[in-house]
């Protein structure tokens, strides 16, 4: 099935299965969502649990968080993490804290959803990734979801837990393509080792998994070597056991991020394989990242910005070479 069409099986699913699931969130319910996640679901379960809202993210979250207390299981959808900045009053102060400041006696089963990175060509204001923000927050359970049935086992997991939970998804993924196998036992904050290697470590998430993949077939080539592909899946708590069970077969670690590079997640990544695997490194870490200029809307620079398939396979050809990988 398409991405999109996992997500929403995942949305059928849990509010089939629980009363309490509820959805909000801008064009959610009539329409069937701006991405379509939500299509058919008003016409199953009605407009009292498929919640359009006004254009107002703050009030869409903090809407979502009262409801939590309330006893409700609210998935609050934001059309892009652009916008979702607009709520991060009420994501950071309040959805991440408020079990925290009550010693336990508040719970907030609820999970805000959203897209982000560069699609095409929709300029600086609806292209920006937040993730390095969101996963430094304490309190906040933060999932990526770049496969079609990890993104459904995940949402379910997401929705049916009592801890908050940001849900990230990428605007590029929608129309992709996937089994999912509705019987498997997956762990969301497990890393999923999507190609194994003897060689090089590469890390990555959300679309750069598949651009990763796309280069892995050159880079192999080139350098005669063999790739290990890992996605993270779980950006906050990371699966450090197997990005370091990786590592000390490959010795050489690669960081794959669509963000800007300075103050990016990949950093985190790099960071702890520094101080932890010192010792188990046979070359510097490796971060390939988008620019530091705001997303441009023109096509080629919108791509000369971030990484692409060609570019990674550059960079990770040249820091093999020169490192004897």
């Amino acid at each position: 099935m398409l991405y999109r069409e996992a997500l929403n099986k995942a949305l059928d699913e849990t509010m089939a299965m629980d009363g309490n699931v509820v959805v909000l969130g801008e064009d959610v319910g009539l329409y069937g969502g701006s991405y379509r996640v939500t299509e058919g679901l008003v016409a199953k379960y009605g407009e009292a649990r498929l919640i359009d809202t006004p254009i107002a993210e703050l009030s869409i979250v903090g809407n979502a968080v009262g409801m939590a207390i309330g006893g409700l299981c609210p998935v609050a959808e934001i059309m892009t993490a652009n916008f979702a900045l607009l709520a991060f009053d009420q994501i950071i102060n309040h959805m991440a804290k408020l079990h925290y400041m009550s010693a336990g006696k508040i719970t907030l089963p609820m999970v805000v959803r959203f897209p982000q990175g560069v699609s095409k060509q929709l300029a600086a204001q609806h292209s920006e990734s937040y993730e390095q923000m969101l996963a430094a927050v304490p309190g906040l359970v933060v999932l990526a979801a770049s496969d079609v049935n990890y993104a459904y086992h995940a949402l379910k997991y997401a929705i049916l837990r009592d801890d908050p939970v940001i849900f990230i998804e990428h605007e590029l993924l929608y129309n992709k393509k996937g089994e999912v196998d509705l019987n498997a036992d997956i762990d969301p904050l497990k890393a999923r080792i999507v190609k194994e290697g003897k060689d090089v470590t590469i890390v990555s998430y959300l679309k750069m998994v598949d651009d990763v993949m796309k280069a892995i077939p050159a880079i192999e080539e080139k350098l005669g070597i063999s790739c290990e592909v890992i996605d993270l899946c779980s950006l906050n708590p990371v699966d450090y056991a197997t990005l370091e069970a990786s590592l000390k077969k490959t010795g050489r670690i690669v960081m794959v991020e669509e963000d800007h590079k300075t103050g990016g997640y990949g950093a985190q990544i790099v960071s702890w394989a520094a101080e932890e695997m010192f010792y188990s490194l046979d070359a510097p870490p490796l971060r390939i990242a988008g620019e530091d200029i705001p997303v441009p809307y023109n096509r080629q620079l919108e791509l000369a910005s971030i990484p692409t398939p060609d570019s990674i396979t550059a960079q990770i050809v040249a820091w093999g070479e020169k490192h004897g990988a």
